[in-house]
């Protein structure tokens, strides 16, 4: 378990957290929630240790471990695959030898009723629970489990790291992690470089996690299939929401709706005892009850309510007029170095307001296939033929590197359309997640997410009635990738778009391609029929076999008898539990009592909510105070809870256990 206790962090003059508090149990499945640079990364860096807050305490169970994902992957050089992988291992190669050490030690011991010797036999018990809890009796097994769920094959095992790219390199860190197998995950948008088939396998893996997890993701379905509980980021606070994604959208609203009655009523209120004061301010008859109305003000919790993002449209300039044919591909045969084809006798027709979505696994070949409809890719044989009058736009994942780097966001913009006003064009990149002062930016100081944001921007307000779209949504944010969605809905042009973004292909595409064994096979139906066929398939390919069932029967004489050594300390290690009893009754007692307090703050927080509450000045101050003195009470428990966990630390290292 981890416990944030009023952690609070400011940059400068920005306050990203005040006071926050939460706790994180042994199989929770949590997601971050929030606006860019609400702060969800920078709350999962303090969790995982790598961020200094400026004040609070972080406090972590004794033998919980924390594993972290970043965004941004490391890059590994030196070994091959399996090696990188097998050296997250660490902590198994040290019990073991730990282990042995432990056995040899203990066969030098003749008394076995001996302090020493039962020393031994506890910390003996220890390892082997960890190895047992690490997978230790089938560690070859679930690395090549692990790296073929991410999509690697057997043939990558012997590949040395340097060979693979960056999206491979990123899947290499996320085995790494899962091998360690610890308390916590905190992942960091895990899903950016993964294909439907890894994303499958992950989503499932994580299902059935032996931990806690903690997400940071733009992909609404893949927190709504994992996660049970949201904590929205907003305004220096975290708010727990005990749903999923889709849950808390409908939760939030219900709650924001209260807030502005609360908020209205408050105001209301204000209004009224303002005017009193100023009417009454200078008669002496009425002094004491203004005075009473000013420090009834002055204790009053103000609500705050958050300012709302504008909801932002952006539509396509009209699709211009093309034929019915937008474009046919006949026997195409693509090889890099003429020998290994990446595609062959692929045949392909488009036609005039298709919408398509192309997926596959990475490396599949379908930013390939993107390229060569776009005719910058050079084939080896076969015909491509455009329709009548086609204008195709083609957005790459390295378009980027085309912006002219001297020119600040919104003359980019603007030098790509006359037509449309500066106004619009800023309404058009605040889409982008381009707001404010950003539009005023120099390319060459943006990021590189950024700079992505910009040229895909910059090329959809160009008319044309062809849409090439590779991994458009990299990049963005929900909302932004709402924006976009929507958009594409509308545009009555053609459109083929490279993405595994369940969510964002759902509701515009009418097919689905997938690039497969050189060639390409069609789904008609939206994504999730799509996904019900892929998720069939790894069934029968046994990807998908749980963690708590896998290998039943790899049960071993060397794990047999470890089971049996596990049992006999078990009993010799009771005399041990009595002495911690009575503080883990405490500490379940306190946790009760904090459940109580949290209930009652809920139930104060709906009567405070009500449209009568400040009719009634006396009540006004009556609720107020025992509001301020249960939340209080609140942080005083929290305190006394980790004094006795850090007890129970001590004692538990005390005694060995």
């Amino acid at each position: 378990m981890i416990s944030l206790s009023n952690i609070s962090l400011s940059f400068g003059s920005r306050t990203l957290f005040e006071d926050v508090s939460f706790r994180v149990a042994g199989k929770d499945r949590i997601a971050f929630v929030g606006s860019n640079g609400a702060g969800k990364s920078t709350l999962l860096k303090i969790i995982a240790g790598l961020q200094q807050q400026d004040s609070g305490v972080v406090a972590v169970s004794k033998h919980t471990t924390v594993g972290y994902l970043p965004q941004e992957a490391a890059l590994f050089e030196g070994k091959t695959l399996y090696d990188e992988v097998y050296s997250a291992a660490d902590d198994l190669n040290r019990i073991q030898d730990e282990l042995r050490d432990t056995e040899t030690e203990l066969k030098t011991i003749t008394d076995t009723t001996s302090d020493a010797y039962l020393d031994l036999l506890n910390e003996y018990s220890e390892l082997q629970e960890r190895f047992l809890l690490l997978d230790g009796f089938r560690l070859k097994s679930k690395i090549e489990k692990i790296l073929i769920g991410l999509g690697f094959v057997s043939e990558d095992f012997e590949r040395l790291t340097d060979e693979f790219s960056g999206g491979w390199q990123m899947r290499i860190t996320l085995a790494k992690l899962l091998l360690k197998n610890p308390s916590i995950l905190l992942l960091d948008e895990p899903t950016n470089h993964l294909d439907f088939e890894s994303l499958l396998w992950v989503e499932n893996y994580l299902q059935y996690y032996n931990g806690a997890v903690i997400l940071v993701s733009h992909d609404k379905n893949f927190l709504d299939n994992i996660t049970k509980k949201t904590y929205e980021i907003s305004l220096g606070n975290v708010t727990e929401y005990n749903g999923n994604f889709s849950f808390y959208i409908i939760e939030k609203e219900k709650r924001k709706e209260m807030l502005e009655s609360r908020f209205e009523n408050q105001q209301k209120y204000l209004k009224q005892q303002e005017k009193f004061i100023e009417r009454f301010r200078y008669k002496a008859t009425k002094a004491r009850a203004v005075q009473s109305r000013i420090k009834l003000i002055e204790k009053l919790d103000l609500i705050e309510m958050e300012d709302e993002e504008t909801t932002l449209h952006f539509h396509f300039p009209p699709a211009t007029h093309s034929g019915k044919i937008t474009v046919e591909l006949d026997g195409i045969r693509k090889s890099y170095d003429r020998i290994h084809n990446v595609l062959e006798n692929l045949d392909l027709i488009i036609t005039r307001g298709e919408k398509i979505a192309l997926v596959g696994n990475n490396g599949a070949g379908k930013s390939t296939l993107t390229r060569i409809i776009a005719g910058i890719e050079p084939i080896n044989s076969g015909n491509i033929k455009y329709g009548h009058l086609v204008d195709f736009k083609f957005f790459a994942q390295n378009q980027a590197e085309e912006l002219n780097t001297d020119k600040t966001v919104l003359e980019v913009m603007e030098e790509t359309s006359s037509a449309v006003t500066a106004k619009d064009l800023r309404t058009i990149l605040g889409s982008f997640l381009f707001r404010g002062d950003d539009v005023f930016k120099k390319v060459k100081v943006l990021s590189g997410g950024e700079k992505s944001r910009l040229a895909l921007a910059k090329m959809l307000i160009e008319p044309s009635n062809f849409l090439i779209l590779d991994e458009p949504t990299n990049h963005l944010d929900m909302k932004s990738k709402e924006v976009l969605k929507n958009a594409l809905k509308q545009y009555k042009g053609s459109v083929i778009v490279v993405s595994h973004d369940r969510e964002f292909i759902d509701g515009f595409v009418s097919k689905i391609i997938e690039v497969k064994d050189k060639n390409i096979k069609t789904f008609f139906g939206n994504s999730y029929d799509y996904i019900k066929i892929k998720e069939m398939e790894l069934n029968q390919r046994n990807i998908f076999a749980r963690e708590n069932n896998q290998d039943k029967n790899e049960n071993t004489d060397e794990k047999k008898s470890m089971y049996m050594i596990n049992l006999e300390q078990k009993k010799k290690r009771q005399k041990f539990l009595k002495i911690l009893s009575p503080v883990k009754k405490k500490i379940a007692e306190i946790e009760s009592e904090i459940e109580k307090k949290e209930k009652r703050k809920s139930e104060l927080e709906l009567i405070m909510s009500g449209e009568d509450f400040f009719k009634d000045a006396d009540y006004v101050i009556e609720i107020n105070a025992e509001y301020k003195e249960i939340q209080k009470k609140v942080n005083q428990l929290n305190s006394l809870w980790e004094e006795k966990v850090s007890e129970l630390h001590q004692l538990e290292k005390a005694n060995e256990i």
